[in-house]
């Protein structure tokens, strides 16, 4: 890299603020660390980052971070798309304005975030784009089927951006986890309650998810620490040679490469098994 200059959206909390955390300590390394409010990143202030007030659905809020970042570096050397969270439902009851909300973050902010950076990176021959996809970006579990829809649109930038960019010097790695122990699934529980009705037909399977997160979110077997993304993005940030794809925890893993050895009969059958009683 030729600018040390870390850009991360999305360190309020979870994946973000720990890869903020992590990185920070790093020698050589200028993080910026990013929120809507930056009250709620103070902490990281105090750690050693630079904090920026962030918004990836608002163009001006995008538009001054990242000129931030140039006006000091000449170009953001590693950008970090990192913000996004779980709009949970089954797919005839979840209202679309709250998946346009998701999508908006989720996808549109991080392509926009691309957009802006990659002029200057392009000038610079340089710059690395790490993007914070998921797992459910290769699978898909059920009353997840809108927020697995982001992650596999994640799936595809990445893919054609690593190509687009390969001739400027810029790499492009994609960041997939597994089940991380943040709060994502306090949000995602959240919305799916809010979006199913409670003696609806799809109950019993919402009930019957609402089980499986709890149970899997609380197994240490299944689940992971955020550091073992952070982790990820560092390498990714940093290696010589990164990687095209870092899946993340060993039930991960497992899971993606089941999906695609086996087919989509074998998943289903493993779902329903998951899911007894309930589909």
């Amino acid at each position: 890299m030729t600018t040390t200059a870390v850009l991360i959206t999305g360190t309020s909390s979870g994946i973000g603020r720990t890869a903020a955390e992590h990185l920070v300590r790093r020698p050589g390394l200028t993080v910026y660390a990013t929120a809507r409010r930056t009250e709620a990143v103070a902490d990281l202030a105090a750690a050693g980052a630079r904090v920026l007030p962030l918004d990836v659905t608002d163009e001006e809020s995008m538009r001054a971070a990242v000129k931030a970042v140039e006006e000091e570096h000449g170009h953001v050397g590693v950008l970090v798309n990192n913000a996004g969270y779980g709009e949970y439902g089954t797919i005839e009851e979840t209202g679309l304005d709250g998946v346009r909300r998701q999508f908006e973050t989720n996808v549109f902010g991080l392509a926009r975030m691309t957009q802006l950076v990659l002029p200057a990176m392009r000038a610079a021959g340089s710059g690395r784009i790490i993007n914070v996809g998921s797992m459910g970006g290769r699978l898909v579990f059920p009353v997840g089927g809108y927020y697995h829809a982001s992650k596999y649109a994640v799936e595809a930038i990445t893919d054609a951006l690593r190509f687009e960019t390969a001739p400027f010097g810029i790499k492009v790695s994609l960041i997939e986890p597994g089940l991380i122990r943040t709060g994502f699934g306090a949000v995602a529980a959240r919305t799916q309650a809010s979006s199913s009705a409670p003696e609806g037909p799809y109950a019993a399977l919402v009930s019957a998810n609402e089980e499986q997160m709890r149970t899997s979110y609380d197994s240490t077997l299944l689940s992971a620490p955020p550091q073992t993304v952070a982790k990820a993005v560092e390498h990714a940030a940093t290696a010589r040679r990164p990687r095209t794809r870092y899946v993340v925890t060993p039930a991960a893993k497992a899971l993606v490469h089941t999906r695609r050895l086996l087919g989509a009969r074998t998943f289903d059958a493993y779902l329903k098994l998951q899911y007894r009683g309930a589909v």
